[in-house]
C-alpha cells in the first residue's frame, strides 16, 4: 500500500514566457503533480503553455498573486490534494527542495516556508534592499506573534489540508507572503521553516521596484499588524 502524500505543486504565473515552460519541466522531472495558475497574463505565457499541453488554469482577469494562489489551494481541495506546494513561475525556486518542505509537513507542521537564509551566504540572496525589507518583516512578525521567520517573503511553501482550507476561506490578495504567515498563526497554525537554495529570476522582471517597493513595505507592514489580532 502506497502511504505517500498526494501533493500538487501550485505554479503562479504572470508574464513568464520566458520562464514558465523552463520552470514546469524541472517540476515534472520530479514526478509532481502540478497546476499552472495564469493570472491573466498579457504575454505568451498561456500560449506556451497550451502549445506544450501543460496543465493549466486561465483566470480571465489578473487577480494578482494573492488570487492566483488562492486558486491553486482551491484546486487542491476540489481534487482532494494532501499537500500543496507554491513554486513561483520566474523560476526561482528549486523543485528538488519540495521533498523537503513535504517531509516537514508530514512530521506535523500546517504550513512550511522555503528559507533562503537559514544557512547563511548560500545561493542567491536577494538584493540589499531587499533583504532589509525582509528583515524588516521578519522583525515586526516576530513582534507580533513572537515566532522567528527568517525569510517572510519567500513564495516557495507547503501547505496541508489544514491550510488549504483556511487560505481556500481567506488570502491576502496584494503581496500575501508575509501577511498570510500571521494570519495562519493567528489561527493557530503551525508554521516553520526548513533551508532551500534559491536562484536569481530567470527571466522577465519582478513586479516589486522602484516606488512599489515603498508601497509594498507600508501596505503589508499594516496588514500584518490587522492579520495579528484577526480570529
Amino acid at each position: 500500500m502506497n502511504n505517500s502524500p498526494s501533493v500538487l505543486v501550485i505554479i503562479p504565473a504572470y508574464n513568464e514566457e520566458a520562464n514558465i515552460l523552463r520552470t514546469v519541466q524541472s517540476v515534472m522531472q520530479f514526478g509532481y503533480d502540478y497546476l499552472v495558475v495564469n493570472d491573466g497574463s498579457a504575454d505568451k505565457t498561456l500560449q506556451i503553455c497550451e502549445e506544450n499541453h501543460l496543465n493549466v488554469l486561465d483566470l480571465p482577469q489578473n487577480l494578482g498573486i494573492g488570487g492566483a494562489v488562492q486558486a491553486g489551494h482551491k484546486y487542491a481541495r476540489q481534487y482532494g490534494y494532501d499537500i500543496d506546494v507554491q513554486v513561483d513561475g520566474d523560476g526561482q525556486h528549486d523543485p528538488k527542495y519540495i521533498a523537503s518542505l513535504v517531509e516537514q509537513i508530514q512530521a506535523g507542521s500546517d504550513i512550511v516556508v522555503g528559507s533562503r537564509f537559514l544557512i547563511p551566504t548560500t545561493g542567491f540572496q536577494s538584493s540589499f534592499l531587499r533583504r532589509i525589507g525582509i528583515t524588516w518583516f521578519s522583525n515586526v512578525i516576530r513582534l507580533v506573534s513572537r515566532r522567528r521567520i527568517t525569510d517572510p517573503t519567500s513564495g516557495f511553501r507547503a501547505c496541508n489540508k489544514k491550510a488549504i482550507e483556511l487560505f481556500c476561506n481567506k488570502y491576502p490578495s496584494d503581496y500575501p507572503e508575509p501577511d498570510s504567515i500571521v494570519y495562519a498563526l493567528a489561527q493557530g497554525l503551525d508554521v516553520t521553516e526548513v533551508s532551500v537554495v534559491m536562484k536569481e529570476r530567470q527571466g522577465g522582471t519582478s513586479s516589486i521596484s522602484g516606488f512599489s517597493s515603498v508601497y509594498y513595505m507600508i501596505k503589508v507592514t499594516l496588514a500584518i499588524f490587522i492579520s495579528a489580532y484577526s480570529k
